[in-house]
This record gives structure tokens, C-alpha cells and sequence, in this order.
């Protein structure tokens, strides 16, 4: 690549390049060119037509042509210009494979018409393309540690296929506090590099040294060459072993095995090899009694026990060992050990158990004595005094009663629960030196008593039980633990007794007083009871027994088996209720509004209004959610004059359950009065177009369905059965006629449910409106639907209702 940034940048003035057109025809004949390597293909050379003097206008006639005597032809001539230019790349290194001389490209030129013929010669000029290399990557050279300062080592020289300027020029040595580099000159000017050793080298300061050597040309830019130089330091025998101390002071009991370890001397030497390795040996003077007590591994170092040894012959016993190495010229250290004969603790300490009761209850009181024990030791001294322990974390005691005699005490208090048995191990040691010991061990068994009562596994039951479940159903598992053993462990449950509303907890659930089995006796209604609180009781047949209870809280979850109820339009008569509407009614007009109750829970009793039946569908509209009917248009002289709707009511349930009522509308003309003309009156009156005989008869009938409603109101509010003390009432209960807890008649419902809100109706210029608004916590709401038989015009004779809303 740099060789061709190097042509190019010679590009442009080749013609500059060639040294010798001053020859042209000169005495020899020849055309000298000189051009530098690797240049493109391409570049012109020269232009032989001007040099040689030929009229280029001729050359395609005389048919000029040039031909390379090399085997390759690198250059040829543009036969339109006469420019010689480069054919293919040349590489002056394969050209010529020559330093010395010049490398020459001969080429003869001819040309007819007179023939002619000339000799060209272009010499090819070397560039930096090249870099240098050394024969091997790595030099490896081993040097003695003896070797003086100022020694010379050859190192292979690098080459370098390019000439001149562009060859080797110098060497580089990398940082190095021991070495360094001089070069040295051949006669035809080849570089060699000696390494110099600058400082003595020491191997157990560092045993191999890791040099760079670099070879550096004088091209431009210059390049480069590396070898790696591994130097491994040759060891002499210049270091003495050492041993780890000089002296030793080793106290060994009498009656040791022959064979035990005294002790293991170390030397070390730092040296390598044969001057490395350490004999050791007795020197002279250590005695010969020594000697046949004691031996000396040459090769270890270990000293053991040779013969038997006796306090009392000897008790102190001096040596001296050598540690020598095995160097050509052996250097050698000494130590001195004296060994200290100590008296033998020969005899173990023995304990005795003289009385011990195996079983004890738990409970048992603290202080009292389990075992009574004795110890003793042959020996003498230090040797004969006995020490005896248990386990620290035992909850014993142990209390000398006299000499070598000990009481075994109960130190704290026991729980057969957390440990049912323990090993008391005593362990007696003398005070020798080496200590001596012994040991015993003994089981004590605790009896269980009826100390734990039983544990529930929850602290709270909490159990949903759906409604119209089947008698005796399995509601829940109610279990307890005793750990407390047999009799004491042994379970029976019971309910504890509790009345509500008269009812006994036993005659609605049952337990099996063996394992805990929770049943439920009867069928549950959501709508009569909603939740049961009571306690189950857990007693174990220990003497005394031992009980513990814990609550249970049994939620009736509600099912939707309750169909809705429709309040609204009151019906006389069947499911189908008849109304009369003036054909003037305004588009958006309240024709009439359906209302309907479930008794079932907020979520099954969400209703929602649609027609399953409706005469004409462009004509009235029913919001699903309030169960307003209301015009769509006006009224036309196409539509018939009676219209079917058939509206169903249908719970929020799964699966839903409906009810449907069918209001026959009859057109009237306008003789009526609209709703939209009428004014605003309370909800138990009409306005009327004419106050007649009619006024009186509906005044009359409507003070006396009143006055049946008020009585059949106080008789329902005299024989209403007390509440339960134990549950709150229940916020979400519909009482209707299909309820067979009501007392009121068909048209009456009641509701205490937080979601019915108190509804008053006023009959507007537009029909019906319910406003809802939130009552006092509390209260109920009486949802009656009354026969409309006062305030009809002439036109009407319809028995339209009136729904009527009382807290109560």
C-alpha cells in the first residue's frame, strides 16, 4: 500500500525521473531511463518519438514496436504518441535479487521503413517497501550468574531486502537495567548487534530475563523488524542452606514410641539443582548415647524416637545437625536442639455412676438430684486431679457433695414438648500434661403431662357458604394441635352453644367432635340470612382437660334465585296493562315507565329493560337502565291506532332471571289533555278538565285504599319477628307478594337495600320523573302501586297506577 501511495505521488512528473537522455545516440547507441519500483500501470516513461527523433505522424507506418529481452514485458510503446509507459508492475527485489549492482530492464526498439533498431535501457530504482526481518523470532541464550559484567553475546542480525538508504540502519534494545546493544559493521556495510552485559546477573533475584530487540531501516518513513531475546540465568553454588532456626528446644514425654516424630528440621537453599539439595547429619559433637536415642533422616530432616526412652536415666539429651548441600563445591549449615525428657501421664482418669433414675416427668421441680456419680485417677500430682463436666447447654447442674463424689441437679426447667429425651455425658480429665480423660453417658426419659393446650391452625375461619346448599354438606376442616402425648393429646371438638332468633348454633351446624368436620344442617337462604358468627371449642383428655376455641364466621354467599318483580305499571288484571295516549304527544314524551324489584343480592339484582315486542320500532324508544318508554316522533295518521309493547326485565345474574309485562297503548285525540299541558300536582293527585261527580268518587276511593294500606301496614309492623342479636339487619333484602315472608298485599314491596333510594314521582307536562335521593341510615322504603281510578277525564277509562314511596 505505501508503495503505491509512492507512485502516485511521483505521478505526473515521471519524464523527470530518467538520468541519462543526454546518451541518445551516443558512442555506444544506448537510451538510458531510470524510473523507482512498484509504480502504477500505466505511468508514462518516457517519449521515445521526441528522444530518438521519429515523426510521431509516421509511427503507425513504420510500424514502431519495442520488445523486453527479460522473459516479461513490463514496458511498452504507444504506437499513436510514442510514449513508452508500464505494462505491469515492477518489483525491483524479484527483478534483480541483487544489492550490489544496479538493477537494469533492457528493451530494443525498431521501426521499418528505413529499419532501424535501438537499445534502451531503463533502470529500476529501489524504494522503502520492504521492512526488515529477523531469521528467528526468538533468541534464546543461557547465561551463568558467575558471568562478569562487560561480556559480548552475538545475536542474529536482521535483513532487509531493499538497498541503500532504505536498508537496515540501526538496532534498539528494550529498557533493561542488565543489558544493552552495540552494533557492529560487516564489510559490505551489513549491521550486526552484540549484546553487552552491563550488570552481573543474580538468578534468585531473577531467573530469566525477557528483551525486545528492534531492527530499524533509513527509508522514509522507516520501518521496522522485532525479535524477542529470552536470557535464562545459569545457577552457581553461591548460596549456604539456612535452616528455619537456629535452635530448638523440644520437651518430649518419656515411654514416646519408638518411630514417634521428634522433630522435622528445614534448610532451604536458594540456589537450583544440585546445589540446591541439602543432606543432613550428626556432627561430632553429638554424643554417641545421643545418637543411639535418636535418628536423623539424611534426606527429611526428621528426628525420631530410636530407643526407649526413661525419665529418670535421662532427661536431657544436646545434638548438633548439618544441613550440607551437594554443589560441586558444597557449602553447609548447623543447628543446635536440646530435647527436654518430661514426666508420662500414663493413667486415665475413670468415673463411676452410682445411682440413677432414667424417667422423670416434665414437670419436674427444679434442684431435684437424677444421678449421683464418683471419679478417681492412679496417678500423682497434677496427674490425679479430676475435673468433671456435662454440656454447658444442658438444663443440669452438677454440685460436689464430697470428695470425688458429685450430685446430678435438674438446673432449669423441662419441656418434654421441645426436647422428649436427653444424653448427659459426663467427661472427666485430669490435669497432666498432656491431659488425660474419660467419659460416660446416660439417657434420661421425660414423662409427658397435660401441660399445652390445644392450638387452632387458623387464629380465624372465615367460611363463604353458597345459598340452597344441600343438608349436611362438608363446609370446612376446623383442626387443632396438641403436642402433648396420648390422653393428653386426644381431641374433641364442640360447638359452643349460642342462640339466634331463637335458633340453637346445633340445630344449623354440626361438627365431628373427632376430627373437626364442619356440616351444615340445613338449607340457607341469602335473603333471610346473611352471615352466622359463633365459636368452635378444641379439648384434649388430659386431667384436668385443657381447651381453647376459636371463631368462626360463616358468610352466606347469594345465588340468583330470585326473579324481578315489576312494581310499575300497577296491573289489575294479568300482565297486560292498558293506557290511552293522546295522538298529539311531542317526540321525547314519557309514555310510561317500568319498574321492577329483585330481591337477590346488588349484583343479581341490577335490572336491565329491553322489548321483546314492540308494534312499531321507529316509534318508541325504552332506556334499559331506568325502563322509561318514550316517544321516538310524533304521532302519525299511518300508525295504527294500537300499539303492543312487550317489555322484559331481566337481572344482572348467571343465569339471568326475567320478568315481562305487555302495555297496550291506545291513541286518543286531542280531547285528552297531554302531560306536557297539565301542571305539576303532588303524586297522589290528577288535575281533571271538569270537577264533577267523578271528583268525589275518586277522592272516596282513593281515601279508602289509603286507609286499607295504613292498616295493613300497622299489622305487618305489630307481628314483625324481632331482629337477631348477633347480626346486624341485613342491608340488601326486597320483601315482595312473592316473598313468603311478606305481609303486604300484591301491590306493596318493601326494601331497606342502600341501593333503592327514596323515589317520588311527579307527573310533569311530560310524564312520570323518579328522582332519586339518599334516605337516613336506617330507614326502609314501602314501594306501593296503587289503582289510578280518580282524575280521568271522559276519554280515559284506563286503570292507570300511581307508584307510591314512603320511608318507614
Amino acid at each position: 500500500m505505501e508503495c503505491h501511495k509512492f507512485a502516485h505521488r511521483r505521478r505526473g512528473y515521471v519524464s523527470a525521473l530518467f538520468i541519462f537522455i543526454a546518451f541518445l545516440n551516443s558512442a555506444f547507441g544506448v537510451t538510458h531511463y531510470s524510473i523507482p519500483e512498484e509504480m502504477e500501470i500505466g505511468t508514462v516513461v518516457a517519449n521515445l518519438a521526441a528522444d530518438l527523433n521519429i515523426d510521431v505522424k509516421t509511427l503507425n507506418r513504420r510500424k514502431i514496436r519495442v520488445d523486453n529481452i527479460a522473459n516479461k514485458k513490463y514496458l511498452d510503446i504507444n504506437k499513436d504518441t510514442g510514449e513508452l509507459f508500464i505494462l505491469e508492475r515492477i518489483d525491483r527485489e524479484y527483478l534483480c535479487n541483487t544489492k550490489s549492482s544496479p538493477c537494469v530492464l533492457k528493451l530494443d526498439a525498431s521501426i521499418e521503413n528505413p529499419v532501424r533498431m535501438f537499445n534502451i535501457e531503463v533502470e529500476i530504482t529501489d524504494i522503502n517497501d520492504n521492512a526488515p526481518q529477523f531469521r528467528r523470532d526468538t533468541m534464546h541464550l543461557d547465561i551463568s550468574e558467575s558471568t562478569p559484567a562487560g561480556e559480548r553475546f552475538s545475536l542474529t542480525n536482521a535483513v532487509d531486502a531493499d538497498i541503500g538508504a532504505n536498508s537496515i540502519k540501526t538496532y534498539y534494545l528494550s529498557e533493561s537495567e542488565h543489558f544493552n546493544i552495540e552494533i557492529q559493521v560487516g564489510r559490505d556495510g551489513s549491521k550486526f548487534p552484540d549484546l553487552i552485559l552491563k550488570k552481573a546477573l543474580d538468578r534468585e533475584e531473577q531467573s530469566v530475563h525477557h528483551l525486545i530487540l528492534t531492527a530499524v531501516d533509513g527509508g522514509i518513513p522507516a520501518r521496522s523488524g522485532t525479535a524477542s531475546i529470552i536470557i535464562r540465568v545459569l545457577d552457581t553454588n553461591d548460596n549456604a542452606p539456612k535452616f528455619d532456626k537456629e535452635s530448638y528446644t523440644i520437651e518430649l514425654p518419656e515411654n514416646s514410641p519408638i518411630g514417634s516424630l521428634v522433630v522435622k528440621l528445614n534448610a532451604t537453599d536458594q540456589d537450583e539443582g544440585s546445589n540446591a539439595e541439602i543432606t543432613y547429619l550428626f556432627s561430632l559433637y553429638t554424643s554417641e548415647k545421643t545418637q543411639q536415642t535418636f535418628s536423623l533422616n539424611p534426606d527429611t530432616g526428621e528426628i525420631r524416637v530410636k530407643d526407649m526412652i526413661n525419665y529418670e536415666d535421662f532427661k536431657i539429651y544436646d545434638m548438633e545437625v548439618v544441613a550440607k548441600d551437594k554443589g560441586t563445591n558444597s557449602l553447609s549449615e548447623k543447628c543446635k536442639l536440646t530435647i527436654l525428657i518430661t514426666d508420662m501421664n500414663d493413667n486415665h482418669p475413670e468415673i463411676s455412676v452410682k445411682s440413677f433414675q432414667s424417667t422423670v416427668k416434665e414437670d419436674v421441680e427444679l434442684n431435684t438430684i437424677i444421678a449421683i456419680v464418683s471419679v478417681s485417677d492412679k496417678d500423682s500430682g497434677d496427674n490425679g486431679v479430676v475435673d468433671i463436666k456435662i454440656n454447658d447447654k444442658l438444663p443440669f447442674a452438677l454440685k460436689e457433695s464430697s470428695d470425688n463424689y458429685y450430685e446430678l441437679l435438674v438446673a432449669k426447667p423441662l419441656d418434654r414438648e421441645k426436647v422428649p429425651e436427653y444424653e448427659i455425658t459426663f467427661t472427666v480429665t485430669d490435669r497432666g500434661t498432656p491431659p488425660l480423660s474419660d467419659n460416660e453417658t446416660i439417657t434420661l426419659e421425660l414423662l409427658d403431662v397435660n401441660d399445652n393446650v390445644p392450638k387452632f391452625n387458623q387464629t380465624f375461619y372465615t367460611i363463604p357458604v353458597t345459598e340452597n346448599n344441600a343438608p349436611g354438606a362438608l363446609l370446612a376442616l376446623i383442626t387443632a394441635v396438641d403436642p402433648d402425648l396420648h390422653e393428653n393429646q386426644y381431641l374433641v371438638y364442640f360447638i359452643i352453644e349460642k342462640e339466634i332468633a331463637n335458633t340453637s348454633m346445633s340445630m344449623l351446624f354440626s361438627i365431628n367432635p373427632e376430627n373437626g368436620h364442619l356440616y351444615a344442617l340445613k338449607t340457607f337462604d341469602y335473603e333471610i340470612e346473611k352471615e352466622f358468627l359463633f365459636h368452635v371449642e378444641a379439648r384434649d383428655s388430659g386431667v384436668p382437660p385443657l381447651s381453647s376455641n376459636v371463631t368462626v364466621h360463616i358468610i352466606i354467599k347469594d345465588q340468583n334465585d330470585n326473579t324481578p318483580v315489576i312494581v310499575a305499571p300497577w296491573r289489575a288484571h294479568g300482565s297486560v296493562v292498558e293506557e290511552k295516549i293522546p295522538r298529539s304527544t311531542d317526540k321525547g314524551a314519557l309514555v310510561a315507565k317500568v319498574i321492577a324489584i329483585d330481591t337477590d343480592s346488588v349484583h343479581n339484582s341490577r335490572i336491565t329493560y329491553q322489548f321483546l315486542q314492540n308494534t312499531d320500532a321507529t316509534l318508541f324508544s325504552l332506556d334499559q337502565y331506568n325502563g322509561e318508554i318514550r316517544t321516538m316522533r310524533m304521532f302519525s295518521y299511518r300508525d295504527a291506532r294500537h300499539q303492543r309493547l312487550v317489555v322484559i326485565a331481566k337481572d344482572n345474574g348467571e343465569p339471568a332471571l326475567s320478568a315481562t309485562v305487555t302495555i297496550k297503548l291506545s291513541t286518543v285525540e286531542t280531547a285528552m289533555k297531554s302531560y306536557s299541558d297539565m301542571t305539576e300536582v303532588p303524586i297522589e293527585y290528577d288535575i281533571f278538565s271538569d270537577l264533577n261527580l267523578y271528583l268525589v268518587i275518586g277522592l272516596g276511593s282513593v281515601s279508602f285504599l289509603l286507609l286499607i294500606t295504613i292498616l295493613v301496614t300497622i299489622v305487618l309492623k305489630c307481628q314483625k319477628p324481632k331482629p337477631s342479636k348477633s347480626l346486624p339487619p341485613s342491608r340488601n333484602s326486597v320483601a315482595s307478594s312473592v316473598d313468603r315472608n311478606s305481609g303486604f298485599a300484591d301491590s306493596t314491596l318493601v326494601s331497606n337495600d342502600a341501593y333503592w333510594y327514596s323515589m317520588f314521582l311527579a307527573e310533569t307536562r311530560k310524564g312520570k320523573l323518579v328522582v332519586r335521593q339518599p334516605a337516613p341510615k336506617g330507614q326502609r322504603y314501602i314501594v306501593s302501586s296503587l289503582p289510578r281510578s280518580i282524575g280521568l277525564t271522559e276519554t280515559s277509562g284506563s286503570a292507570t297506577s300511581t307508584l307510591q314511596v314512603r320511608l318507614q
